[in-house]
């Protein structure tokens, strides 16, 4: 049987392994849109009290996670829009809490 100390959760492997990684949880979705782009749907969420988008890509369109709490991980990022770089968040893990 193994000790606790030596079983790590996906997100602790995950964050150990990454360092510019961060895990937050229990954070609030405002609002959450879905669009279709080639294969991918790319989903953009909004966070309560976040002026940045948590951005993500799923092959299949997601439920939608508005009024929900979710635990995220990700990375930030720039996206050029219209000659601007905008930050955002690129969410590597999504679990709804």
């Amino acid at each position: 049987m193994r000790s606790n100390k030596s079983m790590q959760t996906p997100v602790n492997k995950l964050l150990k392994n990454h360092q510019d990684l961060t895990h937050s949880e229990m954070m609030k979705v405002e609002s959450h849109v879905q669009r279709e782009s080639g294969e991918w749907f790319i989903n953009t969420l909004m966070i309560e009290g976040v002026d940045v988008a948590f951005k993500y890509k799923r092959k299949k369109r997601y439920k939608n996670l508005k009024g929900q709490r979710v635990n995220l991980t990700y990375y930030s990022g720039e996206e050029d829009v219209a000659g601007l770089k905008i930050e955002v968040m690129k969410v590597v893990r999504i679990k709804v809490s």
